[in-house]
């Protein structure tokens, strides 16, 4: 006789399916998000490392910009840019998960998402801003009277760089979150946990930035994560399946709360 386990178990595997077959193109775009946001992210490097950017001294800053426009510019853009990736990676994520649990892939989406999207509200990139951008061209051609307020507000932009902001702690609170709901299923569970250690080493940078500054280096964790995270994804866009990882436990709805 056939328990009623047994009958739910496939139950929940075909609505599954059927739930990633109903995404496959949101899938294959956040895939390639997340492959994008490692790639533009080291063309950041690559050019803030051509033409490294004063951090400090608005005036210094004004008259770099005006010698490197085009490659300062570029580097500003590239830097902000894989903020609007984030948030596509982790709202398909979110929605990857919903056969683990709607309560769970709404926390994950929600609380993935959530950071980088506020981080685009503030106008800097910890490298500078665009804002600098025109402030160097108005002091190029201001009078010399005008130069000195331009000064000021270029100061007050970069004071902003240093300045501490909640996005970057909640960000990696995020990527714990997200990652834990991730060993549930659907994604490798190994993905799920390496993505845990990459936040907590994440959150651990971002609160001791001023003290131990190579903890930074723990973003290259945050970059396998994502490359393989935008595997998964490209992979469940192309086969409408979750057999890249462990399904839901036997026994339990595939939209369970």
């Amino acid at each position: 006789m056939t328990s009623r386990a047994d009958r739910a178990a496939p139950a929940g595997a075909r609505a599954a399916a059927a739930w990633h077959e109903s995404w496959h193109p949101l899938y294959r775009v956040g895939g390639v998000a997340a492959l994008l946001y490692v790639v533009v992210l080291c063309t950041a490097v690559v050019l803030d490392t051509l033409a490294p950017p004063p951090v400090t001294g608005s005036l210094d800053t004004l008259v770099f910009i005006a010698e490197h426009r085009a490659l300062y510019t570029a580097a500003q853009i590239l830097w902000i840019l894989p903020g609007y990736l984030a948030v596509l990676v982790f709202v398909t994520v979110g929605v990857a998960l919903v056969p683990v649990g709607r309560s769970w892939a709404l926390l994950a989406g929600l609380l993935g998402a959530l950071p980088p999207a506020l981080s685009l509200a503030i106008p800097v990139s910890t490298r500078g801003s665009l804002i600098l951008v025109t402030l160097s061209d108005r002091y190029a051609t201001a009078p010399s009277a005008e130069q000195p307020g331009i000064v000021a507000a270029a100061e007050a932009v970069i004071a902003e760089n240093t300045t501490v902001t909640f996005t970057g702690p909640l960000t990696m609170i995020g990527l714990v979150v997200t990652a834990l709901v991730m060993t549930r299923g659907v994604f490798p569970r190994l993905l799920g946990w390496l993505g845990v250690a990459a936040g907590v080493l994440g959150l651990a940078a971002e609160v001791l930035r001023f003290v131990l500054p190579g903890l930074y280096l723990g973003a290259l964790l945050q970059w396998v994560w994502l490359v393989w995270t935008g595997i998964v994804l490209l992979r469940l866009g192309a086969r409408g399946e979750s057999g890249a990882g462990s399904g839901p436990p036997a026994g339990t709805s595939a939209y369970s709360g």
